[in-house]
Parts: C-alpha cells; structure tokens; sequence
C-alpha cells in the first residue's frame, strides 16, 4: 500500500513563495497520477493541480493557474508543488493523493492521501 508524506509547509508572507513535497513509499509514484489539494478551515477540500503518470500532462484550478506548478521526479518517487504569488486566501492545509484513475478534480477519483502539510499566509 503507497504511502504519501508532504512536508514543506509553514509560514510566508503574502506575494512569497514555497515549495510543497510529497514522499511517496510502499510503492512506485510512476504507476500513478497525482495531484495536489487544500482544505481551508470550513470548507470543502478543494483540487488545485493534477498530473499524469509522466508529468507531460497537466491541470490547474483556475485560482492557481500561473501561480503554482505541479511536477514529479519518479525516480525520486517524489511530487512537489511549487508555489508563488502566495496570497492569503491561500492559507489551507495541503494534501498530495495518488490515483491509477486519471488527474482530474474528484477527490473521490484518488485513493492514496497523505496527512496534510499546513501553509498559512499573512497579509
């Protein structure tokens, strides 16, 4: 069973940057697409990006889009998501998950979920 462990969270001022990490084990990242969301207190968990197995293929939601960027490094077994123009309506715990069953929004569509890395935004 792949396990995934995210970790580069924190605190960053707003119009800063992080880098967001995914460590995958008991299994290999390249059987699988990926993808990155985030859970505000009181809302629902929300998709930002989606990648395929091989990185080439890609999507945002449009409220990151030009701002954040997915990749993977499959011999690593690691998935980042790289993070800019942070504003504060971006602070949410962040969630990398894994699927064999495409790249798309559906939370329901992805099957392995880590625990979460929290990044928070001051104005």
């Amino acid at each position: 069973q792949m396990q995934l462990v995210e970790s580069g969270g924190g605190l960053v001022q707003a119009g800063g940057s992080l880098r967001l990490s995914c460590a995958a084990s008991g299994g290999t990242i390249n059987m699988y697409a990926v993808g990155w969301f985030r859970q505000a207190p009181d809302k629902e968990r929300a998709f930002i990006a989606g990648m395929n197995w091989s990185g080439d293929r890609k999507n945002y939601a449009d409220s990151v889009k030009g701002r954040f960027t997915i990749s993977r490094d499959n011999a690593k077994n690691m998935v980042y998501l790289i993070m800019s123009s942070l504003k504060p309506e971006d602070t949410a715990l962040y969630y990398c998950a894994g699927t064999k069953f495409g790249y798309g929004a559906a939370t329901s569509q992805y099957d392995h979920w880590g625990q979460g890395t929290q990044v928070t935004v001051s104005s």
